[in-house]
């Protein structure tokens, strides 16, 4: 059974830091493109932090360049997303989402999402 699972999540103060933690199990880790993505009410599902691979390179959205960091573990088949110089803004939940290939078909297997508040 595919399962991803986040953790991380909570309530932090303008300017403050948050890591969110991504655990994958049920599949190979390694073969698949990891990303983290978020939800804020009344918005849509939007990519943060894109094609997260090994070596430190990410897509990241133009609106936390240089704030957030993505990185992976495929020794622990997880996959990180650190967040300094948390806005109001940043509010959403944070999903991460594994894209791959099993037997032909293209998987696309999503988290259940963890809560960020950002408030004073």
């Amino acid at each position: 059974q595919v399962q991803l699972v986040e953790s991380g999540g909570g309530l932090v103060q303008p300017g403050g830091s948050l890591r969110l933690s991504c655990a994958g199990s049920g599949f190979v880790f390694s073969n698949y493109v990891m990303s983290w993505y978020r939800q804020a009410p009344g918005k849509e599902r939007e990519l943060v932090a894109g094609l997260i691979s090994v070596d430190g390179s990410t897509n990241y959205a133009d609106s936390v360049k240089g704030r957030f960091t993505g990185s992976r573990d495929n020794s622990k088949n997880t996959v990180y997303l650190q967040m300094n110089s948390l806005k109001p803004e940043d509010t959403a939940v944070y999903y991460c989402n594994a894209k791959g290939w099993l037997g032909g078909i293209r998987r696309n297997y999503w988290g259940q999402g963890t809560q960020v508040t950002v408030s004073s």
